[in-house]
């Protein structure tokens, strides 16, 4: 029993179920901690250390969240506070308590209150790299046993694209899916090693339960979450984009003074939206901290000079269907590529 070692504490690593919304699909992970030498009234007595905290009032929010510089910081909350927040949105918790030695408990407390410090508490997250699930894996690395680290828990061979199709997925986020594989590029299809798989809180979950020295006292669901199987919605990407491209390429074949206004108008609005994404893409690539938006073949078909070109859509002028021809063929080659 941890009351009867020596440092009175029991830490565990507290695993939660995907939320519905995109920023909590994946899941979360965080430190709890129960000093049994404390009076039972006692606030300090059952917390939780929580890296996955941020300040929506931080200055320049989005900009620095677009921009991979948003500093998240390891903050401290009761327990019973953290339960409730997680029954009152239906998910799950689960309760692992680690198997550390006395002096280990003592050393994992100690570092998790200096982290508090105004000094030490903030960091640059980073979603697949340094987040608040490898930041509880870190510690327990250096405080314990590293040889879980070594055992995929995942099919060799996965890259981080198909990891987090699994929440996408399961999630039913189709637009939330497109959005990612038009915005992070080639790096995100690396194959991950068995370390880089615990990025995910429920695979750093599985891998501490599957250790090959014992790494787990004790596994239990604290709340159970209420599947709800929700419904996929009609009107996925696939669904959108195939109606369009009926509806654009029936109107096509239309000789109509106005359904022929109609299709310029979407044109220089196709051209024009295009032009921008591959505008963000490149700002994406090259002015921001975020290593998974590199690389981007998006650009291949998003072209920035579009952005240019859709005020040019009804010119007659030689090089404005020089490009345009130019385009076309281009795109050809990348659809048959």
């Amino acid at each position: 029993s941890f009351t009867q070692d020596s440092s009175h504490l029991r830490i565990s690593l507290l695993t939660c179920t995907p939320g519905n919304e995109l920023y909590s699909i994946f899941g979360h992970s965080a430190f709890r901690v129960v000093d049994s030498s404390k009076a039972f009234n006692d606030d300090s007595r059952d917390v939780v250390f929580n890296y996955g905290t941020f300040n929506f009032d931080d200055e320049g929010f989005y900009l620095k969240f677009t921009r991979g510089k948003l500093l998240y910081y390891v903050s401290i909350e009761k327990f019973e506070d953290f339960k409730y927040m997680y029954q009152a949105t239906n998910r799950g918790i689960t309760e692992q308590i680690l198997n550390l030695t006395a002096a280990e408990k003592i050393n994992v407390r100690q570092f998790l209150i200096t982290s508090l410090k105004e000094e030490n508490k903030y960091y640059k997250y980073d979603f697949f790299f340094d987040n608040c699930t490898t930041r509880l894996r870190d510690i327990i690395k250096k405080n314990h046993d590293s040889s879980f680290t070594v055992k995929p828990v995942m099919p060799v061979g996965t890259t981080f694209r198909q990891a987090i199709y699994q929440y996408l997925d399961k999630g039913k986020q189709p637009w939330s899916k497109l959005g990612i594989d038009i915005l992070l590029g080639r790096r995100c299809d690396g194959v991950m090693t068995a370390e880089q798989m615990q990025f995910l809180p429920d695979n750093l979950m599985i891998s501490l339960d599957s250790a090959s020295h014992p790494l787990i006292l004790s596994h239990q669901n604290l709340y159970a979450v209420n599947e709800n199987a929700g419904n996929v919605s009609f009107f996925t990407p696939f669904v959108i984009f195939l109606i369009l491209l009926v509806a654009i390429a029936a109107l096509s074949f239309v000789k109509n003074k106005y359904v022929q206004i109609f299709l310029q108008g979407f044109d220089g609005i196709l051209f024009f939206s295009t032009g921008l994404l591959g505008i963000i893409l490149i700002f994406m690539w090259t002015s921001t901290d975020h290593s998974m938006t590199k690389d981007n073949f998006n650009l291949l078909w998003a072209w920035p000079t579009h952005f240019i070109m859709s005020f040019f859509v009804n010119s007659k002028k030689r090089w404005v269907k020089k490009y345009f021809a130019f385009t076309a063929a281009a795109l050809v080659i990348v659809l048959l590529a």
